[in-house]
């Protein structure tokens, strides 16, 4: 009996150093970097984005769909943590959160989780009609963007993290601007005359359309700021991220489709 226990002991520790072997160890520790919020944000906020394609692994490295991996994180109990990998691969693994963390971890973690939860879901959708003017006077509607890659950003004036983004975006635009069947356009919560003085001091390379908060926040639904759709040339949602590296990687996905 004891010589069978052993060999099971051995082929648990075998497969669990194998998940672990195979996936990479953690970029970080995961109880240290609970230490402190503000430790632990320098590293969420840089290093993990929930929006993004990635492979999600529960606690013991097994492989699981993204929707179960972020329901996991809405409940409180877990991290998530990248493991360490070549640049462009991203295997994030769910560590336990300690009793004694502080509770705005915890807190900011199921907030974030929830929100990438709720944009996943609206993913494969088709992006609720519309029709306004931009600045400049032009009709901007499914119609009108029909049979063209769609990526949309949805913003204020006083959203810091918007604005901080906009040489990042703009630069996305240029990179792009060759593309007749790629078109950028944004919506602002702000009146035509708030968002032309504000534009005159901080351009931004997309088409701007003002008067958009109670769109964002009764049709869209949004409750973070900024947010990033890409629409496919059907007018699906193919992708809808919270920041722009994770945009800069989904529509260099969705350009070469």
């Amino acid at each position: 009996m004891k010589k069978l226990l052993s060999i099971v002991t051995a082929i648990f520790i075998s497969i669990s150093c194998f998940a672990q072997s195979k996936y990479g160890n953690p970029e970080v520790d995961p109880i240290t970097i609970q230490s402190k919020f503000s430790d632990w944000w320098a590293y969420q906020n840089k290093k993990i984005m929930l929006s993004r394609d990635f492979t999600p692994l529960d606690s013991l490295s097994n492989a699981m769909t993204k929707e179960a991996f972020l329901e996991e994180l809405t409940k409180g109990n877990f991290i998530p943590i990248r493991l360490l990998s070549e640049e462009a691969i991203y295997n994030y693994k769910l560590f336990k959160i300690k009793p004694d963390s502080d509770t705005s971890i915890k807190a900011t973690i199921v907030q974030e989780a929830f929100d990438a939860d709720k944009n996943l879901k609206m993913e494969g959708t088709a992006f609720p009609k519309f029709s306004f003017k931009d600045l400049d006077g032009n009709i901007v509607s499914n119609e009108t963007m029909k049979g063209k890659i769609v990526v949309i950003k949805c913003w204020y004036i006083h959203c810091a993290a918007c604005i901080k983004e906009f040489p990042h975006v703009n630069a996305l635009a240029s990179k792009y601007k060759d593309r007749k069947d790629i078109v950028f356009v944004s919506l602002a919560e702000d009146n035509p005359q708030q968002l032309k003085v504000f534009l005159a001091k901080r351009p931004l390379s997309y088409s701007v359309i003002p008067n958009m908060k109670i769109y964002m926040n009764e049709t869209l639904q949004l409750n973070a700021f900024p947010t990033h759709f890409i629409l496919d040339k059907e007018g699906l949602i193919k992708k809808v991220v919270s920041n722009y590296e994770s945009l800069e990687v989904a529509l260099a996905k969705e350009s070469k489709m």
